[in-house]
């Protein structure tokens, strides 16, 4: 684990894997909730975690390269369930590379209860890991120019779905109603870094 300074009061903490900055940002969430860290902002990505605004930047730093990772992430209580119409126009490529019948898709995503690892790309797009080991896939060659809102996709190890309209390169096997942004609600973002989403296979045009 390495921390860089980045400006005059934040931190980007470099880890070797997404689990492990998943299992990081809970641990550094936890310390904020209970007072044990003055930080603005905790931003997970990929391999990363930034913290933004930190009280003491270079005493934060100092403590983080002593300090030994969590074993994993501590269970969310919260469990989002999305609705999804198996019936995307990469189902029949995704279910070649898996090496299984298209109708195996669904079952084999919907038996998987997946957490976000981090959030990004558009508002209200999460990064879903859980996937098994093996059915990772990969982007497609030539991106889209547009990607109607609720694609439920995959790429690499990660699953996701379009929050809106937008161009993209993941590959798309159904279609939810569920809004995952709405500046109408509180928060305006259905999922957030550690919620645990399962999805359910639904019949409907």
């Amino acid at each position: 684990m390495r921390a860089l300074p980045v400006g005059e009061d934040s931190l980007l903490v470099e880890v070797s894997s997404g689990e492990e900055a998943q299992a990081l940002h809970a641990e550094l969430v936890r310390r904020r909730a209970q007072g044990l860290l003055v930080v603005r902002e905790i931003v997970p990505a990929a391999r990363t975690v930034l913290l933004d605004g930190v009280a003491a930047p270079d005493r934060l730093a100092r403590e983080l390269a002593r300090a030994e990772l969590p074993a994993a992430v501590p269970p969310a209580t919260e469990v989002v369930d999305i609705p999804v119409r198996y019936d995307g126009p990469d189902l029949a490529d995704v279910a070649a590379h898996w090496g299984v019948g298209a109708s195996e898709v669904a079952r084999i995503h919907t038996a998987v209860e997946f957490r976000v690892a981090f959030c990004g790309f558009a508002p209200g797009f999460g990064y879903l890991t859980g996937l098994p080991p093996g059915r990772e896939v990969p982007r497609r060659a030539t991106p889209r120019t547009a990607v109607p809102a609720g694609a439920v996709a995959l790429a690499g190890p990660y699953t996701g779905v379009y929050p809106r309209s937008s161009p993209g390169g993941w590959q798309l096997i159904g279609r939810t109603d569920t809004r995952l942004w709405d500046p109408a609600r509180v928060p305006a973002a259905l999922l957030s870094p550690g919620t645990r989403v399962r999805f359910v296979a639904v019949e409907g045009a």
